[in-house]
């Protein structure tokens, strides 16, 4: 049986690479480029950040990466966002991916939520 982490690690992965195939169809122009780089290093970092902070050593360690998976999360919903705006690709394509990159960035702040509260309270 596949744990709640385990599940989100799988998530955050079909993300990462439904965001890796938008960077892909991008447009090959000076602007499209330099935004899908800026993306696929954001969205990366998330994945393996994720994956670094299951493994934490210590609650602020874990408090820690999972605020940087937040963070690059907010990056790419960014670029995303911006790719959708100046339509760089379709917005069928596009939109998926924004609303994916809003529900995990729900997800994560609440589990950085629960983790403080849980080492003011121990």
């Amino acid at each position: 049986m596949e744990t709640k982490a385990q599940q989100l690690a799988d998530r955050l992965l079909d993300f990462i690479v439904q965001v890796l195939k938008i960077v892909d169809a991008l447009p090959n122009t000076v602007t499209a480029r330099r935004i899908g780089s800026q993306m696929t290093d954001a969205v990366t970092s998330c994945g393996a950040n994720y994956e670094e902070g299951c493994g934490a050593e210590s609650r602020p360690d874990f408090i820690h990466k999972m605020s940087i998976v937040l963070k690059e999360l907010k990056e790419t919903r960014f670029w995303l966002r911006l790719i959708h705006r100046t339509r760089l690709i379709s917005s069928d394509d596009c939109e998926p991916a924004i609303d994916e990159c809003e529900q995990l960035c729900a997800i994560i702040a609440r589990s950085v939520i629960t983790a403080k509260n849980k080492r003011i309270f121990r």
